[in-house]
């Protein structure tokens, strides 16, 4: 299983999704999926975490926080709204 670097993401930006890097390490693809999750224990209520991903690692990206009870939805990049990240 693939596992993500820590990249944020900054939707207020002025660049579009074709900016974004994919999240997953070593992977400089461009993302087209956003990965949404929260771990409960940690972030409060309403947090939304979120990884980039490419084509290619899109699902592992969401397997890995879904095996954990994290996952909350994967959408397109250009679905980001501020209140992920």
């Amino acid at each position: 299983m693939t596992s993500p670097t820590n990249r944020s993401v900054d939707t207020g930006a002025p660049d579009g999704p074709d900016d974004h890097v994919c999240s997953a390490k070593g992977c400089r693809a461009p993302a087209r999926h956003a990965v949404i999750w929260r771990n409960p224990t940690l972030h409060v209520e309403g947090r939304r975490k979120v990884w980039l991903a490419c084509d290619d690692h899109r699902q592992s990206l969401a397997d890995f926080v879904a095996l954990r009870g994290f996952l909350i939805e994967v959408v397109g990049v250009e679905d980001l709204t501020d209140a992920d990240g």
